[in-house]
């Protein structure tokens, strides 16, 4: 995928850490805080995605851009035990045509066959889940699932769809939370610009129906 907009992931074996001390601690950032939170954003996105040091040096510039588009939401959350290091992250903002995301799975849509009116349905009022990373340490205990709920709850849009990676039998933690959210497919096995790694477009229409709430 272009190195500009990268997929949302929770990545990470299956092993199951420690449970925290109290409950998690979720905050809902405005532009400002994320933008000031941003070196340890990136570093949650650095390790959950296993990308060389100095890579959050590159996504930074994006990432405040981010902050700044239309219907832009973000939603960290941090452990009891240390309430000043955010160790996940979820954030997106709403779709829209002028976007490179959006011409990318356009085409892709279009490749596989589909109507312009169903292409239309779909990209035509949606939001767009640009990242969820959970610390790798810490994946297992229910947090990504926390934060994809918080983010979507309220969201107005359509639909909302997000681009992950194809992964042999979809076996790994990204897939299985969105499956179990009922994402379903949009476009599979998409090459996007500037990437040689497969991807899948996954989407589902919103609202969220209450059972998918996480414990409280």
């Amino acid at each position: 995928m272009n190195p500009s907009n990268e997929p949302p992931a929770e990545t990470g074996n299956d092993r199951r850490p420690e449970p925290p001390r109290g409950a998690p601690i979720f905050v809902d950032l405005s532009p400002a805080a994320f933008r000031a939170h941003l070196p340890q954003l990136l570093a949650v996105y650095v390790a959950a995605m296993r990308y060389p040091r100095g890579t959050e040096q590159h996504r930074a510039p994006m990432w405040s851009e981010h902050a700044g588009r239309a219907g832009w939401q973000a939603v960290a959350v941090a452990l009891p035990e240390d309430p000043g290091t955010f160790v996940g992250i979820a954030y997106g903002y709403r779709g829209d045509p002028h976007q490179w995301w959006n011409q990318q799975v356009r085409t892709g849509m279009r490749h596989t066959g589909r109507t312009q009116d169903y292409i239309d349905s779909v990209l035509g009022d949606y939001f767009e889940l640009t990242e969820l990373h959970v610390r790798p340490d810490i994946q297992g205990l229910g947090l990504g699932r926390a934060l994809l709920y918080r983010l979507l709850r309220d969201r107005t849009e359509r639909t909302v769809l997000l681009s992950t990676p194809e992964v042999p039998g979809e076996d790994n933690r990204a897939w299985r939370l969105y499956r179990s959210f009922g994402f379903v497919d949009v476009v599979r096995r998409f090459v996007f610009t500037g990437d040689a790694r497969p991807f899948a477009v996954l989407g589902r229409t919103l609202p969220l129906e209450p059972h998918l709430a996480p414990p409280a």
